[in-house]
């Protein structure tokens, strides 16, 4: 009874997916519906998916040789009951198959669809008339079944097949109709669905980019944001520290810090909204400005030597995010007192290096991509440079303290500036 259980599972699942197709199909007529009503664009829905129920009602096409043998016209009633039983059978089972490519492309298609072409060939040859309208259908099945590079060899020899049945039979003047039917129904079943998977395919792959911007955008907004906000407001707690310190004793220079934090605020403000349009690009040297600023405030002693060419702005900005994210994790939690920030360009590439003589290891959990290194602002960082062929390596320093260096490949805009060296500078 095991084939009776498979029957009633396949039963089951064609049902299933005749109540998804219903459904489908009434959510699109209400779409279309609803854009008529207010006369607004409907949003595009591609309908419920084609499957196996399209192609049942051709099966309408082999009434006239059903009639036939109900009505005793055959010879051989039998015989012609049970190739039209098999017939039917097989149709079904390569229709409903054909819409899943992995059950089209496997042998047990194959191997239905032959035995279709040899029940065909038997009830033609053996009944003639009304029975020869199986090789329409037979063409209807192959196409929706084979969409490969070898269907147009195969519709022809269908249709030569369903020609010679047709002039054996039923003489010339049927043969056409039959043989132009056979061709047509392949061609044109196979065109059709090969074209509706394709633009459903289209659309998939639209739906999975658009999701895919999505991402990238979210991912860049919070990793601008965390690199701003974790550095200003670094520094505002730094300068609110030192305010409170020099207050009692020098109200003058708490005044010149308190200053600094409202322009930080401010500035703070214009750069996250800069980064939500997506148009920020940093200056390195405003950064280094920043840093001394940070470094000075934090009681560090700010170190900075920059030599080499003048570099292009995309460079500049993702040194300065360098930049801004290393003096941070000095000020945060090195507990230093000495910072050397040093920018070194040759022809071919760009090095920044941000050393320390404080603990040498941060107190932050480390990334799994970076052993050692702290949280997710310096794995950010790997994944900016990275995506300009750049390099990221931090960890403590064998002389003590800890090392951020970046190094990028110089753009074709920094190598056209003639060359020119700055001093190293110290404050």
């Amino acid at each position: 009874m095991s084939w009776m259980r498979g029957i009633t599972c396949q039963l089951h699942v064609w049902r299933a997916a005749r109540v998804r197709w219903k459904a489908d199909m009434g959510e699109f007529k209400a779409a279309q519906k609803e854009a008529r009503r207010t006369g607004k664009r409907p949003e595009q829905h591609l309908g419920p998916a084609p499957n196996g129920f399209g192609l049942l009602p051709w099966l309408l096409m082999g009434m006239g040789a059903f009639s036939n043998v109900i009505q005793g016209k055959t010879a051989n009633p039998w015989i012609g009951g049970l190739g039209l039983l098999a017939f039917n059978s097989l149709y079904i089972y390569v229709t409903f198959r054909s819409f899943v490519k992995e059950k089209r492309e496997a042998p047990a298609t194959r191997v239905a669809l032959a035995l279709m072409a040899v029940i065909t060939c038997g009830l033609a040859l053996g009944y003639g008339g009304s029975w020869l309208y199986f090789f329409p259908l037979l063409g209807l099945a192959t196409g929706s079944a084979l969409r490969g590079p070898w269907l147009g060899q195969i519709a022809l020899g269908l249709t030569a097949l369903a020609a010679t049945a047709s002039v054996f039979r039923s003489g010339w003047s049927a043969s056409s109709n039959v043989a132009y039917g056979t061709f047509l129904s392949t061609m044109v079943t196979a065109a059709i669905l090969s074209l509706s998977e394709a633009v459903r395919e289209l659309q998939a792959a639209r739906e999975k980019l658009a999701h895919q911007a999505v991402e990238k955008e979210r991912l860049r907004f919070s990793r601008d944001l965390h690199d701003l906000l974790g550095h200003t407001l670094s520094v505002i707690v730094v300068k609110s520290e030192a305010a409170r310190r020099l207050a009692p004793g020098n109200l003058e220079a708490a005044l010149t810090q308190i200053g600094d934090i409202e322009s930080v605020g401010r500035q703070a403000l214009t750069e996250i909204r800069e980064a939500v349009t997506g148009y920020r690009e940093g200056s390195l040297t405003t950064e280094l400005d920043r840093a001394r600023s940070a470094l000075s405030a934090a009681a560090v002693e700010p170190v900075v030597r920059r030599t080499g060419a003048p570099l292009a702005p995309q460079t500049e900005a993702l040194l300065g995010w360098v930049v801004r994210e290393a003096v941070t994790n000095v000020v945060r939690h090195a507990g230093a007192t000495r910072c050397e920030i040093t920018v070194q360009s040759s022809p071919e590439r760009v090095s920044l290096t941000v050393a320390d003589n404080g603990e040498g290891v941060p107190s932050t959990p480390s990334s799994p991509s970076l052993p050692g290194i702290g949280g997710t602002g310096l794995k950010g960082l790997t994944e900016r440079l990275a995506a300009a062929g750049g390099s990221l390596r931090a960890g403590p320093s064998p002389r003590g303290g800890f090392t951020v260096t970046a190094e990028l490949p110089v753009e074709a805009d920094d190598a056209s500036e003639p060359v020119a060296a700055t001093a190293p500078t110290a404050s």
